[in-house]
């Protein structure tokens, strides 16, 4: 049985925690939160052990590290370097949801001589999504373009924004105001946020996509010299991006965050209705042509460890508890450094957790 620590008892954590709770014994998890009322809110679950834990106090944390298999990281991503510093130092393997750029490269550079494993953006974008897109680009000869796109949108949108609330509220602020890794022309450079805007239909419904922080994880660097264009860009249904746009850049919230945090907290609904839309299209040339392959899955609220979750729950705690679990039964490397394009899409999808993504047809939840 191996001793797990989860960090953060919020969307994610929690059903994490719950997934590894019920693998038939295999994990006993820990999950902390600095939030006393929000572990007193879990129902009680075999195998799975609440613990209060403020992160921003070291010795604590050192103590709660001390002894475990691993420790999966679903704090808000300002918190990720400093879990991962006391990994380092307690010898435990590493992992995190995060898609925060500047916390990755500070996560690359802890791993360097590790004897433990150092496993970032285990989540659905950044994380699946480059599985998915590596697995795409070694069916090509040569590559000519990798575009990602993935959104976690409401089923039945209802006000201007076309959202409601189902990720971090820091973590999508964050990732509509950081600078953008992207290939273009051949050369790696960064775009901005919330930039070069376009639509396309699936299945019907019309969205919207624009860059977005984090989502290619290390990609931009493992294709570099290897293909012409390279981007990532976050779905949403058209109208969204103008209306944050004239929050972030007109009314200057960029520069508040906490406010507009606030204000998206107290204004916008969460909902368990939602669907994950991923989109990926690579095009190359294949014994002499050009040729193009396309990945796309939507995938809807669903019934996980006994209870409701909604998609994005479900795609994002699912990847990183196979990312876990593969670490686990010693089919990913146990040191440094591991890149989430490194994993293989069949072993990733053949995961017991990884394998809601296999599943193509899924009914709405009502």
């Amino acid at each position: 049985m191996k001793n797990i620590l989860i960090i953060g008892a919020g969307k994610i954590g929690q059903v994490a925690a719950d997934l590894l709770a019920h693998a038939g014994g295999d994990y006993e998890v820990t999950l902390v939160d600095r939030s006393l009322a929000a572990l007193r809110a879990l129902p009680p679950t075999p195998g799975l052990h609440l613990q209060p834990l403020d992160v921003e106090q070291p010795v604590a944390l050192q103590q709660a590290l001390r002894g475990r298999f691993a420790v999966l990281s679903a704090a808000p991503y300002h918190l990720t370097t400093r879990i991962a510093e006391a990994a380092r130092a307690a010898g435990t393997h590493y992992l995190d949801l995060t898609e925060d750029v500047a916390s990755t490269r500070r996560i690359r550079e802890l791993a360097a001589g590790a004897q433990t494993a150092f496993i970032p953006q285990c989540g659905l974008a950044p994380g699946f999504i480059s599985i998915v897109a590596a697995d795409l680009a070694r069916r090509f000869d040569k590559l000519d373009s990798v575009r990602m796109r993935v959104g976690a949108l409401p089923a039945y949108p209802s006000n201007a924004l076309n959202y409601n609330l189902t990720w971090s509220t820091e973590g999508v602020i964050n990732e509509y105001i950081e600078p953008c890794e992207a290939i273009v022309d051949g050369r790696r450079v960064e775009v901005p946020a919330l930039e070069e805007r376009e639509e396309f239909a699936l299945d019907g419904v019309q969205y919207e996509a624009f860059n977005t922080s984090g989502g290619l994880g290390t990609l931009a660097e493992t294709l570099q010299g290897k293909v012409r264009t390279l981007n990532y860009r976050t779905i949403r249904y058209p109208g969204h991006a103008a209306i944050m746009k004239a929050l972030l850049h007109d009314l200057r919230l960029r520069e508040r965050r906490d406010l507009l945090k606030d204000i998206l907290e107290n204004a916008v609904p969460a909902t368990m209705q939602d669907v994950v839309v991923i989109f990926v299209t690579v095009s190359g040339w294949r014994d002499g042509r050009l040729m193009q392959e396309t990945y796309a899955r939507k995938i809807y609220a669903q019934v996980l460890a006994g209870k409701l979750r909604s998609a994005i729950q479900v795609t994002t705690a699912s990847a990183s508890c196979a990312m876990l679990d593969l670490l686990a039964q010693g089919r990913l490397p146990q040191r440094g450094f591991v890149r989430q394009e490194d994993v293989s899409l069949d072993a990733f999808l053949a995961n017991r957790f990884g394998s809601v993504y296999a599943q193509v047809d899924q009914a709405r939840a009502a």
